[in-house]
């Protein structure tokens, strides 16, 4: 499934009823308005992508750095702050921390 046609599945309304706007409210967006946040959020995955290698890159450095210098690889202490301040999320915020972190360390274990 494409990223578009899972976007347009979870999207409100994708059962039939109107599109929303992005504040929730009752109030139907026109196909160009549509359109328009579409590309909004392209701009802001691309953004989000850009982030997340950089994040993992620092990371990865870090880690280097201090395995050369005879430490561990990983701070338990610090990726618990990483997890804080995803909780906010929810579910899903544990889940998008552990990946960031995956992505900075590698698998553990």
């Amino acid at each position: 499934m494409s990223d578009s046609a899972r976007e347009d599945a979870t999207a409100p309304g994708a059962a039939g009823g109107p599109h929303l706007d992005p504040a929730g409210t009752d109030d139907p967006l026109s196909e160009s308005e549509i359109q328009e946040l579409r590309v909004e959020i392209d701009r802001l995955d691309a953004e989000i992508l850009s982030a997340i290698k950089r994040r993992a890159e620092i990371s990865r450095r870090i880690g280097r750095t201090r395995m050369a210098s005879g430490g561990t690889r990983l701070v338990h202490t610090r990726e618990l702050k990483v997890y804080e301040r995803f909780a906010e999320l929810g579910e899903e915020g544990r889940m998008l921390a552990q990946l960031l972190l995956r992505l900075g360390r590698g698998r553990l274990g």
